[in-house]
This record gives structure tokens, C-alpha cells and sequence, in this order.
């Protein structure tokens, strides 16, 4: 059984690093055909900030899942794609099936995989160090960030057990009243072993409602089978916003030119 697997060999060495990221999504809020990744903000995509921060931790390789619209997406990168993959979703069931996607570049990587959103633009390079030390240092796996926020809507929520440790996350549409107070969040930052990531996507079970995989699922059935999952709290609530709508890419414009005059 995997779990066992896992428990014998899991090394707490340094261990090489992957990403995934997904970009199927399209920019239908954004009141375009485009996808959304590809709209720009502070003079680039969105989806390149995300590249770019995990370029400067040494992540490699780099897998996009793409969907609508993908050739668009490909020619963000063009002729700068060299740790670059491409894998298509197709249909779009979730992100779990999008995830899912990438195990034909990666069902065979002895290594921690990032999986990230495309359309999250201000993530910074340190904090995913942060996690890939806290994820490698004690073994989890799969390590997690959170951030508090004060209107959580439309975010996953983090539960927490009675000791405080992680107990799963519950997306916005599914969460009752007392989940929705929450204001613990988590924005879709996420380190995991990848053998453990794909094992349980290949278990994971359709929502009842919307018929989709989630990804945010995968967390809790390890928590389940035993293993470590960790947790990176009190990420600084600008660092997660994500991007909808075109208020909220004028929101995230503003603080990464901010950020970019900091460092002028």
C-alpha cells in the first residue's frame, strides 16, 4: 500500500522540485474569450509572475495545464519555454481532474511538486521556499499555505482540529454557515510529495453537486491515511489575492507596481 510506502521511504533530504500550474481556466469574468491567465498585469500575464517565482526557487520541470484557448497561453512563453510543458485539459472537470493532468509528465517524479493557480500573480519566491523547507524538513506529505482574510469569500476555508492541526479545507460553495465565518483561507499554495499527490487524486470522488474533482479534496484524504500534512500560516493577506474579475486586476496591478518601486 502506498501509505506504508510512504512511511519507509520518505527522505528528509533535499529532495528535487517540480511545479504545476493551472491555466485551463477561461477569462469569462474578465469580459473576454481569452483565458484569463493571459491578461496582463504590471506590464506581463498574470501566468508569468507565477512562472517566474517558481523559476527562482530552481523548480523544474514546469507544467502548464492548459485548456481554452491554449495556444495563447504558449505564446506567453515563446522561445523562453525551454523548462516548460504543456498538458491539456480536456474536458475541464475540476481541479483535481486539471492536476490530474500533469501525471503524464510527472507520475514518475521522486520529488515535491508545487501546485499553484496561474491567476495568482503576487505569490513571491520566498514563500514558496518557505514551504518547500517546512515540506522537506519533516517529511510531510503535502505542505500547505494559509492566510487570514478579512472577507474570505469565494476562498477555501481551513479547518482546524481541536489541537489545531489541519483537518481539511471545505470550498466556499460547499461551506455551512459557521465554515463561511472562517477566516482562514487557503490560497491555493500547495507542496506535495508527488507519488502521494497522484495516488489519491486516482481515489478522489466527484463533488455531489457540481460534479467536478477538487484538488482541495487530496489534503485530507492523506490526513486520513496517516500521513503529515503541514501547514505555512500567516501569509500576508495582499500576498493571495487572486484575480476574477477586472476590479480585481486593477487591485493586484497596484501592488505589484508598488512592489516594483520598492526594489527600484
Amino acid at each position: 500500500m502506498i501509505e506504508n510506502r510512504y512511511e519507509q521511504t520518505r527522505s528528509t533530504g533535499k529532495r528535487p522540485v517540480a511545479a504545476i500550474i493551472l491555466a485551463a481556466g477561461k477569462g469569462t469574468r474578465m469580459d473576454s474569450d481569452r483565458p484569463k491567465v493571459v491578461h496582463e498585469v504590471a506590464g506581463h500575464p498574470m501566468i508569468h509572475w507565477v512562472v517566474r517565482a517558481v523559476r527562482e526557487i530552481g523548480a523544474g520541470p514546469i507544467v502548464l495545464v492548459v485548456g481554452h484557448r491554449a495556444e495563447l497561453v504558449r505564446d506567453v512563453f515563446q522561445g523562453d519555454d525551454d523548462d516548460l510543458v504543456y498538458v491539456t485539459q480536456q474536458p475541464q472537470l475540476g481541479t483535481g481532474h486539471a492536476v490530474g493532468c500533469a501525471k503524464s509528465v510527472l507520475g514518475d517524479f521522486n520529488g515535491d511538486v508545487f501546485v499553484l493557480a496561474g491567476d495568482g500573480p503576487l505569490i513571491r519566491p520566498a514563500t514558496l521556499r518557505r514551504m518547500l523547507d517546512r515540506q522537506q524538513c519533516s517529511g510531510a506529505a503535502v505542505t500547505l499555505a494559509t492566510a487570514n482574510v478579512d472577507d474570505p469569500t469565494g476562498y477555501g476555508r481551513i479547518l482546524r482540529d481541536s489541537q489545531g492541526a489541519f483537518q481539511a479545507i471545505v470550498e466556499h460553495a460547499q461551506a455551512n454557515e459557521q465554515q463561511q465565518a472562517i477566516r482562514e483561507i487557503y490560497p491555493s499554495y500547495a507542496c506535495f510529495d508527488a507519488a502521494m499527490l497522484f495516488d489519491a487524486l486516482q481515489k478522489l470522488e466527484p463533488n455531489e453537486t457540481t460534479g467536478e474533482y477538487y484538488v482541495t479534496d487530496a489534503p485530507a484524504m492523506l490526513r486520513a491515511r496517516n500521513c503529515k500534512v503541514e501547514l505555512v500560516d500567516g501569509i500576508p493577506a495582499e500576498d493571495v489575492l487572486s484575480i476574477n474579475t477586472p476590479q480585481q486586476l486593477a487591485e493586484v496591478e497596484l501592488i505589484l507596481t508598488a512592489r516594483g518601486q520598492e526594489k527600484a
